[in-house]
């Protein structure tokens, strides 16, 4: 698809817009895009000119304009489900936070926000809270994703300080991924890190996971280790690099203290041990160690196998250690480097949009910071001690503490864990606010007053990504119906519960305020100084380009903080923290064998809100799966393709199973997307142990107790149609789109009395109009209808297929035939023998989401002899965008490169 200059038309019947410039909604890599608008049409390219990913898009990214249209769409403002006028719903909002705050003071009141919004929602609301109605019980989806690295890099910095850039991944020699599955959750940074690695193959690339990810793929060697010990390596990696002398004596004389403490923590090196600890071949941990040892630019980045943790803060602070003794930190190639989930997620930290923050990487329990603020802000009751983090937070709300609750733009009814409990609490809650920008999510359907928001497209304002680099995001689109940004309302409400300093006109008006804080009585003391743009007016914070923070008065950038070796400590040393490993906490893993780890798929994003409306990024997985070890499958009486029932001391969940050899034995993934608008029995968040890391608050969930078991219904079913079709009673299903159809998986517990009645009951109300097909004794019944039951040439409306066991059509075919104008003869004897008569026309399951290519396509070609990911590109396009399905290409033609056992080398090497 091209872009065409700025202010330029085609000679196509329709004109298109000029380019808009802005940035992706989605994972924190802040990939630039540029839109341009052909009538209702949004083409989506990457920009070529942004530093963070050079016009690269992954497959979400690439589907954005597929994801703006208003079905679906919050229009206005609702009052117990009722539409109502923003005047009265906005009363409402004031008044009873007003009078509950004054009847039970600023904490019986809660925010609880989220890393998609834009930096200037995120810093009007904490400014209401933290600084006028004197709570800290504003926390963020964020502290779900990267609270342990904001709390490790305090620990060890003095300050919430990212020390790098991407271009270290560029210039490193070792990367080492450890919980991190970046093919998937941020591929456009995976296909940075292989592109570098292509053209210097000396590069070597190390992935510490429990699972073999499709990350593996691309990696020298994959350490499978137990789940919950990855400190333990480190700290063994930190007690080896001090043995065999590969320590930098002087960076860590002038520059930080603690060593002897954290060395003693480690113990006396023993790889054997360490390797027996982490469920490790020695050959694998030795030639790890040596690696890192030998190699001076080292990157090591983690993500949310990391963060996730009960010990999450611990686990970063032993692999800071790790940089620290062999100072590898704050140069080219080298450092730990966290990848931040959400696109804003950095941002929110900015503006201290976590419950134990205040904004500009103040401190709450400073008091001198504390006074800063209050006389910056002019602030009336400044929050004196943090507030509860999101765990606690909803467990207050369920005790009845908190009385009042404001959701913006996040969905926790999904996302939480323990999420049946998060549930409950909002039943309990006498007033729940939810902004969002759909009329249904499983949050928003619990709110007592629904506020209708800006959706990306639509937003006017700033983001910040993982290295720290502020971007524009730019409107090119409406507000439709009655939606408002959410700093505009954020603003309304505070001045309607009679505050000051709410007076903003634009989003221009926020961001010179957050940035003129920043340098506020600072003098080089924080780490986060952008008042180098305090004084943009409001064009030239239109026309802002991506810039990385800090950027002083002078208007200097700075790529990496530390490479003068200070810090942000009170002796501007950094600290070596002591780590004692703690084994993840199962109180019940007797009754619940198995470790359950949830994570991302390609394709999907969080609750499924935006990219639930692409088909074709549905097409690559459209149902809840649990990824199982091929003995453990065995073991269970689990069968590819079948079902599983999950089950935890929280919660229960039902998922298709799959079986890999890459999973670790004992372990089972399942992905966390699908709330109750995509399947009735999918939340997997319901099962995930609450627990939280004591320092970061960060809830456990790569490690919760499960058992699973075989589950078979009586019957499946899977039903495509032109419009979606409500699911029947007493039945289990998935649903989402698929091509041009709409898609219904059902199986079911109890046979119904009349397949006929059943079918026509979903299909249509005039059974004359369904074809059928119905053979009792085989247990396949098989219906569909067109949209003219009358005309030979009518194209298929829906199609419904029953099974008695699991054999059901292909879905990528059926869906397939909803793209055609006429449904021909042979389609229609195709549809009642359940099965293509024509082979080519079944793709087969999707791979490649770019191009709509199946994995029976890429196996034709690889039978055709394409022996290479970038022979398959040149015969049938796979992989040539995004790049993101090449992993799953390299599976399929058996390169992957990663070693998962070495015979063991016992004397460490110099």
């Amino acid at each position: 698809m091209s872009v065409q200059p700025a202010n330029s038309t085609t000679n196509t019947a329709v004109a298109k817009t000029a380019v808009t410039k802005t940035t992706c909604p989605y994972c924190g890599v802040g990939c630039g895009v540029l839109i341009e608008k052909a009538g209702d049409k949004v083409e989506v390219k990457g920009d070529p000119d942004h530093p963070a990913n050079f016009g690269r898009l992954c497959s979400k990214g690439s589907a954005l304009g597929e994801t703006v249209a208003l079905d679906g769409r919050l229009l206005e403002p609702r009052i117990h489900g009722k539409s109502a006028s923003w005047d009265d719903a906005l009363d409402i909002v004031a008044s009873r936070f007003s009078a509950t705050i004054a009847e039970h003071g600023p904490d019986s009141v809660a925010f609880y926000v989220s890393g998609q919004l834009l930096t200037e929602d995120y810093y009007v609301i904490n400014k209401l809270a933290k600084g006028f109605v004197g709570t800290a019980n504003i926390d963020t989806n964020s502290r779900l994703c990267m609270a342990s690295s904001v709390a490790g890099h305090k620990r060890a910095f003095g300050s919430d300080t990212v020390p790098g850039c991407y271009e270290d991944l560029e210039e490193a020699d070792l990367i080492v991924m450890v919980g991190s599955n970046a093919a998937w959750c941020h591929p456009v940074l995976f296909q940075r890190m292989m592109a570098a690695k292509e053209k210097n193959p000396d590069v070597r690339v190390v992935v510490i996971d429990p699972r073999r990810t499709q990350t593996c793929e691309g990696a020298d060697l994959h350490l499978p280790l137990r789940s919950g010990s990855d400190a333990v390596l480190f700290n063994g990696l930190l007690s080896y690099l001090n043995f065999v002398g590969q320590r930098d004596q002087a960076f860590i004389a002038q520059h930080t203290s603690g060593i002897d403490a954290a060395l003693a923590a480690t113990g006396i090196f023993d790889i054997a041990q360490i390797a027996r600890t982490c469920g490790l071949p020695e050959g694998s941990v030795q030639l790890f160690f040596n690696w890192f040892g030998k190699t001076r630019k080292v990157v090591t980045l983690y993500s949310q196998g990391i963060n996730q943790s009960s010990s999450g803060t611990d686990k970063v602070n032993a692999i800071i250690n790790c940089h620290l003794i062999t100072g590898r930190i704050g140069h080219p190639g080298m450092g730990p480097f966290s990848l931040t989930g959400q696109p804003n997620a950095m941002g929110g930290r900015e503006v201290g949009g976590l419950a134990n923050q205040l904004a500009a990487h103040l401190e709450i329990e400073n008091p001198d910071h504390r006074a800063m603020l209050q006389r910056f802000w002019n602030a009336p009751n400044i929050a004196h001690t943090a507030g509860l983090k999101a765990v606690d937070m909803f467990q207050a709300v369920e005790s009845g503490k908190i009385k009042a609750i404001w959701i913006m733009s996040t969905n926790p009814l999904v996302s939480m864990p323990d999420a049946n409990r998060v549930r409950k609490a909002l039943e309990l809650c006498p007033l729940v606010v939810v902004s969002d920008v759909l009329e249904h999510t499983d949050t928003g359907d619990l709110a007592h007053v629904l506020l209708p928001a800006t959706a990306w497209g639509e937003k006017s304002g700033t983001v910040t990504n993982s290295e720290r680099r502020i971007s524009r995001q730019r409107s090119f689109l409406p507000a439709p119906g009655q939606a408002r940004a959410d700093w505009d309302v954020v603003c309304e409400v505070a001045r309607r519960m009679g505050f000051s300093g709410f007076e903003f006109a634009t989003p221009s008006d926020v961001f010179k305020e957050h940035a003129a804080l920043s340098a506020f009585e600072n003098n080089g003391t924080r780490d986060f100084d952008i008042s180098g743009l305090s004084t943009l007016g409001i064009d030239a914070y239109d026309d802002l380009a991506p810039v990385q923070w800090p950027v002083s008065e002078s208007g200097a950038g700075l790529k990496r903080f530390f490479a003068d070796g200070r810090f942000f400590t009170s002796d501007q040393k950094a600290r070596f923290v002591p780590i004692s490993p703690r084994a993840p906490q199962n109180k019940t893993a007797t009754d619940y064998p198995m470790v359950l780890n949830t994570g991302r798929v390609r394709d999907q994003w969080h609750t499924m809100t935006r990219t639930g409306k692409s088909p074709r990024l549905a097409g690559h997985v459209f149902e809840p799966y649990a990824e199982f070890n091929p003995e453990d499958a065995s073991r269970l009486n689990l069968i590819k393709g079948g079902f599983t029932r999950l089950f935890s001391a929280y919660g229960s969940m039902i998922a298709r199973v799959r079986i890999e050899t890459g999973q670790r034995r004992g372990c089972v993934f399942v992905p966390m997307h699908w709330s109750m608008q995509y399947a009735s029995d999918g939340l997997i968040n319901a099962l995930v142990n609450p627990v939280v890391d004591p320092v970061s608050g960060q809830p456990e969930s790569k490690h919760t107790s499960v058992k699973a078991e075989s589950f078979v219904p009586l019957w499946q079913a899977v039903i495509f149609s032109a419009e979606r079709i409500a699911p029947p009673k007493n039945t289990m299903w998935v649903t989402g789109l698929s091509g041009n159809a709409h898609r219904m998986e059902l199986w079911g517990e109890h046979m119904p009395a009349d397949w006929d009645a059943f079918a026509a009951k979903l299909l249509t109300e005039a059974t004359a109009n369904i074809s059928s097909y119905r053979d009792a004794a085989a247990g396949k019944f098989r219906y569909f209808t067109t949209r003219d039951a009358k005309a030979q040439n009518s194209s298929l409306n829906a199609a419904l297929f029953v099974s008695l066991d699991e054999a059901l059509p292909s879905r990528s075919w059926v869906s397939g035939l909803f793209a055609a104008e006429e449904l021909t003869a042979s389609a229609r004897m195709s549809l009642l023998a359940g099965a293509p008569l024509e082979a080519a026309s079944d793709i087969g399951e999707l791979v490649c989401s770019c191009f709509s290519i199946g994995r029976n396509q890429i196996d034709a070609a690889i039978k055709a002899g394409c022996t290479t990911v970038q022979a398959l590109g040149e015969r049938i396009k796979a992989g040539t965008n995004c790049g993101s399905c090449k992993p799953e290409l390299a599976k399929m033609l058996g390169q992957g490169q990663a070693l998962q056992a070495v015979k063991p080398n016992l004397v460490p090497s110099n």
